[in-house]
């Protein structure tokens, strides 16, 4: 059976890296790149050949920095994931990436290989984090953010357990395998818990369920 395509878009100013990313993606089964841009006012003006399923975009651009530009991309593009890259694991920039919609956080210098994988893994629904970004944004949310009240509707031990594989990055797709489930059914759980958070969005969910504490 044919691969999907995963339509994929780079927005980095190194141009070597740029080259390089796009060449990867391009010589790839299953992939194909749409457009690689040295910034965001470039991608903007310039647009992709086709709609991206996933965008590559650095944090320190020039011009507007990637960390902001996600809540531009995102509503302009609502299916789009897109997967920060970065050299170093800078707390504010993972804080601010999340927050504004962002599903994953890579280090540059992730190995080709989980790169591609990490691009399939955000199309899926997963949330690709390399491990130092991801012990970062434990700590982040766990020493920067108070628990407080809350009179939403408890979730069950089945949704936080689903909720607790989100947050390590499990895609829909491995969850439903954990579960024994179709992804339909996975998906319809995963309303149930925005309803019932009162959020729109993976990454919502998965922020407020650190800061009340239902998940570590």
């Amino acid at each position: 059976m044919k691969t999907e395509q995963i339509n994929t878009a780079v927005i980095e100013d190194d141009a070597v890296t740029r080259e390089c990313l796009s060449m990867l993606i391009s010589g790839t089964d299953g992939y194909a790149c749409v457009g690689a841009f040295s910034s965001v006012e470039e991608a903007l003006k310039q647009g992709f050949s086709a709609a991206p399923d996933v965008l590559l975009m650095d944090i320190h651009l020039p011009g507007m920095l990637g960390s902001e530009a996600v809540k531009i991309f995102s509503p302009k593009y609502p299916a789009l994931q897109i997967l920060m890259l970065t050299v170093y694991a800078e707390q504010d920039k993972i804080f601010e990436s999340i927050c504004n919609g962002a599903c994953g956080y890579l280090l540059k210098k992730t190995p080709p290989a989980r790169l591609l994988e990490s691009i399939r893994e955000a199309h899926e629904g997963g949330a690709p984090m390399t491990p130092e970004i991801a012990r970062k944004v434990i700590k982040l949310f766990q020493k920067t953010v108070q628990p407080e009240e809350t009179d939403d509707e408890k979730l069950t031990p089945h949704e936080l357990r689903l909720l607790s594989l989100l947050a390590k990055g499990t895609s829909y797709r491995d969850s439903a395998e954990q579960f024994k489930v179709s992804i339909n059914t996975i998906r319809y759980h995963i309303r149930n818990i925005y309803d019932k958070l009162h959020v729109h969005s993976k990454s919502e969910a998965v922020s407020k369920a650190l800061r009340l504490r239902l998940i570590s």
